[in-house]
């Protein structure tokens, strides 16, 4: 018998961070074993696991995905599965995701008369630093699957328990992270003049970088710039620094104007950095798409939740958080939704963030329907 409370509960309690899923793949290998898919393979993109379940019928390949990693953020709760990793939490709900995907297993093993083609369900590593699901398509073991439909789901605080969250075309921002390392040198700070301090360049950068974002963001909404962490130099009262850091996030639901305030950025630190007379140096990291969905899925889901009789939440403007699930609907054709998680829920990433157990199995069941209105009703035509 399946007992998911139990099962994301010990998820819960042992995160780990994007890369270093091996206890949670563990886990996840262990209690899919059980359920016995006619294959399992290990070592997808890192710790990634999927397990196919064949059902012997000619029809459509399906992939289902869920998320392994956790975020680096300290769980202020005081339950008794609260995390063990100090430092680390599932603070996004990955443990339920993954829950839903074994349940789903669960089903499978024992529902193979009921479905057509071939299911593959991915655990997956490395959604929280944009990674991951790049790292899946160019896996050798993935790279020779061609998959007719890909779905995904994300827990949602702010919206009732059990309800679908749709959108059709674009579901979710592209965002991607900017690391700026500006160059001088050092001196003793009583003797500032000696050295070149890049304080100031710094403070005209973050005031420029701030600038875009005000014009981006009354000219299209979800543009923005936000700056997210700030070195100058290390502790030394005694030492006028030489080096500085800047990192910012760069979030729109417009590739165009992602573009635009790239360039725009470029341009500002090079401007400084020269005023300054800073070496620079700029790296572009954690480059997530566009999460665009498939319409035609979009209607698959929504006749899905109509089945399940689940409130359907249609929402007029993309999200303006990003989701690297975005890599496979760029590739294969499918859809990501949403599965509320309660009105006065406590928001993703949030120290006290927990993920609800009621609405493990409404997850379970949608995608059981999904896969019942595609393999089920198209091959029986």
């Amino acid at each position: 018998m399946f007992d998911f409370k139990e099962i994301r509960k010990e998820l819960h309690k042992n995160p780990e961070l994007s890369d270093y899923e091996k206890k949670t793949s563990s886990i996840i290998k262990k209690n899919l074993e059980f359920y016995k898919p006619d294959e399992i393979i290990t070592g997808i993109a890192g710790y990634g696991i999927i397990a196919m379940f064949d059902s012997g019928r000619p029809g459509p390949s399906i992939l289902l995905r869920a998320e392994l990693d956790g975020l680096p953020i300290n769980e202020e709760n005081d339950f008794l599965y609260m995390s063990k990793n100090i430092g680390v939490s599932h603070s996004c709900g990955h443990d339920g995701h993954m829950s839903i995907l074994l349940g789903v297993a669960e089903k499978l093993n024992v529902e193979k008369k009921n479905f057509y083609g071939k299911i593959y369900l991915l655990f997956q590593p490395s959604e929280e630093n944009a990674k991951g699901a790049k790292r899946v398509l160019e896996d050798p073991n993935v790279k020779s699957i061609h998959f007719d439909y890909v779905f995904g789901l994300h827990n949602l605080p702010g919206f009732k328990k059990g309800a679908i969250v749709l959108r059709r075309d674009i579901f979710a921002a592209s965002s991607k992270g900017l690391i700026i390392k500006l160059k001088g040198s050092s001196s003793h700070a009583g003797h500032p003049e000696d050295g070149n301090n890049p304080v100031f360049a710094m403070i005209d950068i973050i005031r420029g970088l701030s600038d875009i974002s005000e014009e981006f963001n009354s000219l299209r909404n979800k543009s923005l710039i936000t700056i997210i962490h700030v070195k100058l130099g290390e502790v030394s009262f005694g030492t006028s620094p030489g080096d500085g850091i800047v990192m910012a996030t760069f979030r729109s639901i417009d590739e165009e104007i992602m573009e635009l305030m790239s360039d725009k950025s470029i341009s500002i630190i090079e401007k400084n950095s020269n005023k300054y007379g800073l070496k620079f140096e700029i790296n572009w990291v954690e480059i997530f798409p566009l999460l665009i969905n498939n319409n035609s899925c979009v209607n698959i889901i929504e006749k899905s939740a109509k089945e399940n009789k689940l409130d359907i939440v249609f929402v007029d403007e993309p999200f303006a958080w990003t989701e690297d699930f975005s890599y496979y609907t760029q590739k294969f054709k499918g859809a990501f939704f949403g599965l509320g998680s309660g009105l006065n829920h406590p928001q993703l990433h949030n120290t006290n963030y927990d993920f609800p157990d009621e609405i493990i199995p409404i997850g379970i069941n949608i995608f059981l329907q999904i896969i019942g209105e595609i393999t089920i009703k198209e091959c029986k035509k």
